[in-house]
């Protein structure tokens, strides 16, 4: 497994990996075409100190993050999905592309990532948990946070206090 970031090369890998996973094991009912940011990776994430990241074996995308840019210092994590065959901890596919973000995300300088997931995602709130990020208030949210819909919990990291 390696992590790179995205290039429209993998537009269609992104797609068969997110939109099963909304769909089939969460039944949310939403297309890729429903999604802007995933039509538009370059555009809506790949800005300022934002970034998507892929995790690859061979050709085939077998997980994604993003981190988008949210200004003075803070940043949203978006769009972590592993696929099913690669899961859990002696994989190790979902901790490597949360580090590939905080890495970069410290280096770039930003202090703060937040995040929002729906209730269903249970085993993703005890993963986040497990990696220092703190359950918080909608409210508590900065005005350029990209709220979803079907986001219900949202969490935050101090990147500072995590070092």
């Amino acid at each position: 497994m390696r992590i790179e970031s995205y290039s429209p090369h993998y537009s269609q890998g992104v797609a068969d990996l997110i939109v099963p996973i909304q769909r089939e094991e969460f039944q949310i009912e939403i297309t890729y075409q429903d999604q802007p940011d995933l039509t538009n990776i370059p555009v809506f994430y790949q800005q300022g100190r934002g970034e998507f990241w892929l995790a690859l074996e061979g050709e085939q995308v077998i997980g994604s993050i993003a981190l988008k840019d949210l200004g003075h210092g803070a940043g949203a994590l978006r769009k972590m999905f592993v696929a099913p065959s690669h899961r859990g901890r002696n994989k190790g596919a979902a901790k490597t592309l949360l580090d590939a973000l905080l890495d970069h995300a410290r280096t770039s300088g930003m202090t703060t990532i937040y995040l929002g997931t729906t209730a269903k995602f249970l085993a993703a709130h005890r993963f986040y948990e497990k990696h220092g990020f703190e359950r918080i208030d909608e409210a508590e949210l900065p005005e350029t946070f990209p709220r979803m819909v079907v986001d219900t919990r949202f969490y935050v990291l101090r990147l500072e206090a995590s070092l």
